[in-house]
């Protein structure tokens, strides 16, 4: 087994860790181990939560969590002759769940706490809890279902430099600023309550946390991209932009849908991630990258037959027409998938969950054709263990 950089305890939040990690972005939160290229080591994490959902049918913890804590990351991992400008190279060896933790949990988050893609038509809190045996999955609150995870990290970038998070921070609050009493809001911004910014404390701890950015969105450092396709196997090609690097991960998935449209729509899970890195030098300018690139691993689910759901932009309350909105033309889709499922006895929630964790293909199917870019939605049959074709 690779050597264990990140330890975590289960039963302590991340602030109480022997090595403490961080949630919220800055490039000056200490790393807390170095390693050199070329190494391979492991980094345990905790659930993106830092284990405020529990295995039980309440869904009430889904309902009260505390989003100011989210998402609890291990790292920062300081990679040795790292330099802005460089490419940081990370390959995804190994990943599952830790040993006597083996469940997940997929949540609609309530409206006024987050929201999610279909909050307008589920408005309310619910969660499923899955059991995971290996490869498999099954929840007793979505019954007749059973398929096989694409374990990813969620989460994983390297820190941006001050003058990227300073965009950042920018051009986020301009956006709030359109409108600013929207629910759910249009960003998260910065947020110093219950911040863990690993080793700092006192007048810099201040500083840092008055000025880092919330883990929510995926940004150019790569962050939260919740991509499924990054599992065993695959290669991810990041932007350096402090020396070191500075790479940090967490938020687990056992699986995931294309999109993850729930928001806590990933079968979340506690795990460990074991890693190789690498560095390509002068790499950003060299390939003109802004943003990472990956190229997916070998191991996926062999599923070979779904069912493909369409979505174009219009409005489903109003009717109205918008002009190539793929956002409207994904949501069409989701909504008429949903709408099938519940004729063979799932619920809407039941329905929105599994399109959420199960590993769906979501597509832009057309994006020329005016005025409607056309979305859609691949649902893999084998995963029911009953016929959901027509007939």
């Amino acid at each position: 087994m690779p050597q264990v950089l990140f330890k975590v305890d289960l039963t302590k939040p991340m602030s109480e860790q022997e090595l403490v990690g961080h949630n919220r972005w800055h490039p000056d939160i200490p790393a807390v181990a170095s390693v050199n290229p070329g190494d391979v080591f492991r980094i345990e994490c905790k659930d993106w939560t830092d284990g405020q959902i529990k295995n039980d049918d309440n869904p009430n913890d889904i309902r009260d969590v505390d989003l100011t804590v989210v998402h609890v990351l291990s790292g920062p991992i300081y990679v040795n002759g790292a330099q802005p400008g460089d490419i940081l190279v990370v390959d995804i060896l190994d990943i599952g769940a830790l040993q006597g933790d083996e469940w997940g949990f997929t949540g609609i988050f309530a409206k006024e706490n987050g929201g999610g893609f279909l909050t307008e038509h589920f408005p309310t809190a619910a969660k499923a809890i899955w059991d995971l045996q290996g490869i498999y999955t099954s929840s007793r609150h979505i019954p007749n279902v059973r398929f096989a995870g694409i374990t990813h990290p969620g989460l994983i970038g390297c820190a941006p430099s001050q003058e990227l998070l300073n965009t950042w921070n920018r051009r986020e609050s301009e956006l709030v600023a359109t409108n600013p009493d929207r629910v759910p809001p249009l960003a998260a911004l910065p947020n110093p309550q219950n911040a863990v910014l690993g080793s700092l404390k006192g007048a810099e701890f201040e500083r840092v946390a008055a000025e880092a950015a919330r883990t929510v969105p995926p940004r150019e450092h790569g962050g939260n991209c919740d991509i499924k396709n990054l599992s065993r196997g695959s290669r991810i090609y990041f932007p350096v932009y402090v020396e070191g690097a500075k790479l940090s991960m967490g938020d687990i998935h056992f699986s995931q849908g294309d999109g993850e449209i729930s928001f806590c729509g990933a079968i979340e899970m506690s795990g460990y991630i074991d890693l190789h890195v690498d560095i390509i030098k002068g790499g950003m300018e060299k390939y003109g990258m802004v943003n990472p690139i990956f190229k997916p691993g070998p191991v996926e689910p062999r599923y070979s037959e779904y069912l493909v759901f369409e979505g174009i932009s219009v409005d489903e309350f109003t009717g109205q027409q918008y002009y190539m909105d793929a956002h409207v033309a994904y949501r069409r889709a989701c909504l008429n998938a949903i709408e099938y499922l519940k004729k063979f006895g799932f619920t809407g929630e039941q329905a929105y969950l599994l399109l959420s964790c199960a590993p769906v293909e979501g597509r832009i199917s057309g994006i020329v054709d005016i005025p409607n870019a056309c979305c859609t939605i691949a649902i893999p049959t084998e995963i029911f263990n009953m016929d959901i074709l027509p007939s």
